[in-house]
């Protein structure tokens, strides 16, 4: 499984901007993806994971109610539509694959590339 990230950017705060996150291979194997984030000097963390078939969705608490997750079945593809972004969602946001949703990052065995988020104030 090849997964494809993208939508990036800087955005003031209060802004929004929105990520993809695009599926090819043997996807069949994976039933969940997620996206997590990591920050300057930090470690990565869970952002919020979503199945294939968008009947369930997790999101961590720090972006509850301002980020939100879903999917196109028939383009392979989740998004990650960001709203309300604080100076702290600044990171390197990647999605993951896996065969179940968890918060951890071992739970995904496919990962893409970064996504640079920026956030000013």
């Amino acid at each position: 499984v090849q997964l494809q990230a993208s939508g990036g950017g800087l955005v003031h705060a209060g802004g929004s901007l929105g990520l993809s996150c695009v599926a090819s291979g043997r996807t069949f194997s994976t039933r969940a993806v997620a996206w997590f984030r990591q920050a300057p000097g930090k470690e990565r963390e869970f952002v919020a994971a979503i199945t294939w078939s968008g009947s369930n969705v997790f999101y961590t608490g720090s972006v509850q109610g301002r980020f939100t997750l879903s999917t196109d079945h028939a383009k392979n593809t989740v998004y990650l539509q960001m709203d309300s972004l604080k100076p702290e969602d600044t990171a390197v946001y990647y999605c993951a694959a896996g065969p179940s949703w968890g918060m951890s990052s071992r739970r995904y065995d496919y990962w893409g590339q970064g996504t640079q988020v920026t956030v000013s104030s």
